[in-house]
């Protein structure tokens, strides 16, 4: 017992040790990635070693060996679940959602009756709780996949609403009226200037909402689901006590949402890549 964690107070010091020395080293592009996959095996280690010296039950905190060996075992369960929660109800519910709310925001900034009616009522909607909204919109649209969508939807819609809206007013007035010289019409101005500078608050909010989105499928399957998707199997894992399929469940949906956010903000880099925070942190 007493060796696991000695163990892992040297593991925490070498780790630390690595950091330290890979952060007086600012020039090398090996620094950058490599810290915190240092840290991070650093916590798993440190997890693994006190999990183990301490005899803390599995039911209670699994170590991330058990973890690792429960994923490997269940890659069927959890390729479905994952199909089944991030495909079709996160991704489903992302695109029609953020979609609409682009829609609704160039709406909104073309008709100011719009912008003072509609924008109060979405930051109501906005605040409005998860757990409120998920059971009711479970027994409209039932209980498969589409309902998950449908709270998706709720989720990221107004978020995306709201960053787009201040996005199109990010163009300056100088620029607006140069465009209004050159007898530039609405439509015209909105392509060529308030789009192009509405792009950093667009890929914001597209951001944000990536990890919206996962989380909204998960919770509404808690109200309601056909027999797989990952919030079901981590509610019915729960009760069976298998904490350590629960613990696979939400490394897959952690990997899910990181991979989900880095293709997004890899889009972003491609798109806005005159914006200057992302020339400067290409240098």
């Amino acid at each position: 017992m007493m060796g696991w964690i000695v163990a892992g107070i040297a593991g925490w010091g070498l780790g630390m040790g690595i950091n330290m020395r890979l952060a007086r080293l600012p020039g090398s592009r090996a620094a950058g990635p490599l810290a915190p996959v240092v840290f991070g095996v650093t916590l798993l280690w440190i997890w693994e070693c006190f999990v183990r010296g301490l005899g803390v039950p599995g039911v209670i905190l699994p170590p991330p060996s058990a973890i690792a060996l429960r994923l490997a075992d269940s890659t069927a369960i959890l390729w479905q679940d994952f199909v089944q929660t991030a495909i079709r109800g996160a991704l489903t519910g992302y695109v029609f959602g953020c979609g609409a709310a682009f829609l609704t925001a160039v709406a909104v900034d073309r008709f100011a009756f719009l912008r003072r009616g509609l924008l109060p009522v979405g930051n109501f909607v906005a605040a409005l709780p998860i757990i409120g909204m998920a059971p009711i919109l479970v027994m409209w649209f039932g209980f498969d996949w589409q309902s998950k969508a449908a709270v998706v939807v709720v989720m990221v819609f107004f978020p995306m609403l709201v960053n787009t809206v201040e996005g199109l007013q990010a163009s300056e007035r100088m620029q607006r009226d140069l465009m209004h010289t050159y007898a530039a019409g609405y439509w015209q101005t909105l392509r060529r200037l308030r789009l192009p500078a509405a792009m950093p608050f667009v890929f914001n909010g597209l951001k944000i909402t990536t990890t919206l989105a996962l989380i909204g499928a998960i919770v509404a399957e808690f109200f309601g689901s056909p027999i797989k998707g990952m919030g079901f199997r981590i509610s019915t894992s729960v009760g069976q006590l298998a904490l350590d399929l629960v613990w696979a469940e939400i490394v897959v949906a952690a990997l899910a949402g990181s991979a989900f956010y880095g293709a997004v903000a890899a889009l972003e880099r491609a798109v806005t890549f005159w914006h200057p925070s992302q020339r400067g942190r290409a240098g």
